[in-house]
């Protein structure tokens, strides 16, 4: 019967895919990760990709749904992706491309589309039970890009065009003047600025004391503290959970930032900063809650 069998979720990121197959009773069947394809604006590489993904996991059985998502600016109506800088796409309708391979491999399962962030605010909060069911609380991956999504009352707010790209304002003065604060504010600005193959290699760096590294950090935790501030002041966060590569540094990130958001919220009421219950799988779970729902309508996408 549709919805009683397995569904793929894809998550799409800057730098890889994450793709989980589970079964109807949640029980996690298959997980993968490969690099997301570069210099690829049209997005056909990825849809190859994807295709591969969904015949491995048909390898394990039928498979009911696939629910892919990705960053940028994410219109979940038409499945196209408007804007997705880190990965060069513009007005490229990604729903399609992937749907168009799986035609041509004879493959006939339903997409489910979504933003990677939305998909994670699904996946955290339904995670996190009552306390983050209520309320205003905010998503922020801190990965190769920088992005939030806003949960009321267990229910993921939607897009709407640039809701939660807070990483794509411009720094207005000081010495970054000009440029994007994911630039500055996510685990893949601090890789590039700090000299290292990836942020985790940055944080050993911090750790290990590196003077570069450690400013870098530091300016990091500045403009992600502003950001997520902001971010407080306007929805009233009582809770903000905070995934991505960047989280999974532990105390080196949230004591300092702990402490900046609460320096810049003076007089107002300073949100629980939490790490992310599922890491960086937010999003493959959130991908493969949207493609459960696809299939039954009955389901409410909510916590």
């Amino acid at each position: 019967m549709p919805g009683a069998g397995a569904v793929l979720g894809v998550d799409v990121g800057g730098t890889g895919i994450k793709a989980r197959l589970t079964g109807a009773d949640g029980l996690v069947l298959d997980e993968t990760r490969v690099p997301t394809p570069r210099d690829d604006p049209a997005a056909t590489t990825l849809a190859v990709v994807v295709a591969d993904l969904v015949a491995g996991a048909l390898r394990h059985g039928p498979l009911d749904a696939v629910g892919l998502v990705t960053p940028g600016v994410v219109d979940e109506a038409s499945g196209s992706v408007v804007l997705a800088v880190n990965l060069g796409w513009q007005d490229v309708p990604v729903r399609a491309v992937v749907q168009a391979e799986l035609g041509r491999r004879g493959i006939d399962v339903p997409v489910a589309f979504g933003h990677d962030v939305r998909a994670g605010a699904l996946a955290e909060v339904r995670a996190g039970g009552p306390d983050l069911a209520r309320g205003s609380v905010a998503f922020v991956p801190v990965g190769t890009g920088l992005a939030s999504a806003l949960v009321i009352d267990g229910v993921v707010v939607p897009g709407g065009g640039w809701a939660g790209e807070i990483g794509q304002v411009r720094l207005p003065s000081g010495p970054h003047t000009g440029l994007r604060v994911e630039e500055i504010a996510s685990a893949g600005g601090v890789a590039r600025r700090s000299g290292a193959a990836t942020a985790h290699a940055a944080m050993l760096l911090v750790r290990a004391g590196d003077p570069t590294a450690t400013a870098v950090w530091h300016e990091c935790i500045g403009a992600l503290a502003d950001a997520l501030a902001w971010t407080t002041a306007v929805a009233g966060c009582h809770t903000i959970v905070v995934g991505g590569g960047l989280a999974e540094s532990g105390a080196l990130l949230f004591d300092p930032l702990r402490t900046a958001v609460a320096e810049r919220l003076a007089g107002v009421r300073v949100p629980a900063i939490v790490p992310a219950r599922h890491g960086d799988a937010a999003g493959a779970i959130g991908a493969a809650l949207l493609a459960r729902a696809h299939v039954r309508p009955d389901v409410v996408v909510s916590a």
